[in-house]
């Protein structure tokens, strides 16, 4: 199945839930995070959160070191919880794979720590400040419950952001792409 059929884009409803907790780690959430960094490579994105490919789990797959040939260092997030979202806000360019062809400017707490459970059962605890990582453990998050980055908007910049989403996809823009020339 290609990206663009798996991959969720607004308005649709599923970005809108409160994502149920993962009781058991099974065979079923192995093979969805597998599916979900798939997903994410192809469509060249740092994250993805399970209701982005219709799931409305707590998982989250993160990878803001892949650069191809560089490697791959993905983190999976089962049931993650922001413990701490601190330190002076940070304005930050934000695309996410279910708004293609935009990019918006989002503040966010420049330190967060989050603990999840890995596919190992284990809990983790990620640290991270001032870089790619904070804000995207935030915005990935933030998806398991029902917010998107367009909601940390004024309704004015909603309002544009929606605009520019629309044309651009209008202009076949698709999940992974940030601007539509």
């Amino acid at each position: 199945m290609s990206v663009d059929k798996d991959i969720v884009c607004a308005p649709d409803d599923r970005l809108k839930v409160e994502c149920a907790p993962i009781e058991k780690i099974d065979s079923k959430v192995r093979s969805l995070a597998k599916r979900m960094l798939k997903d994410m490579y192809e469509a060249e994105g740092c994250g993805l959160a399970a209701p982005q490919v219709g799931e409305l789990v707590q998982l989250v797959v993160i990878d803001v070191d892949y650069s191809g040939s560089a490697g791959k260092n993905p983190y999976v997030l089962i049931n993650p919880k922001v413990i701490a979202a601190d330190g002076p806000e940070r304005a930050f360019s934000e695309g996410c794979l279910s708004y293609p062809g935009i990019t918006v400017e989002v503040k966010r707490p420049s330190h967060v720590i989050v603990q999840a459970q890995n596919l190992d059962g284990d809990l983790m605890q990620y640290e991270a400040q001032d870089n790619l990582l904070a804000v995207c453990l935030q915005h990935e998050i933030d998806h398991l419950h029902g917010v998107t980055m367009v909601d940390h908007l004024t309704p004015g910049e909603r309002v544009a952001a929606m605009r520019d989403y629309q044309e651009a996809v209008a202009l076949g823009a698709r999940p992974g792409e940030t601007s539509v020339e």
